[in-house]
């Protein structure tokens, strides 16, 4: 049996899912919940930014001065 084949998920599944959701929760508290996830998502993305050894901070220097 193919993994892949069973893990995914239709329009209609996803209509489904939505409808459920809309019922559990109602439809003032989904986008306060959205809001919460997608702030969460930022914090995230800052914090692994900050952390990232990769890229190290550099000082930036004008390319346009030149000093005689």
């Amino acid at each position: 049996m193919n993994t892949l084949t069973i893990l995914a998920l239709s329009w209609q599944h996803l209509l489904i899912v939505g409808i459920i959701i809309l019922v559990f929760f109602g439809g003032r508290k989904i986008p306060e919940m959205m809001r919460g996830l997608g702030s969460g998502i930022k914090e995230f993305k800052d914090a692994v930014k900050e952390d990232d050894p990769k890229r190290p901070e550099e000082p930036k220097s004008d390319s346009n001065s030149t000093t005689p």
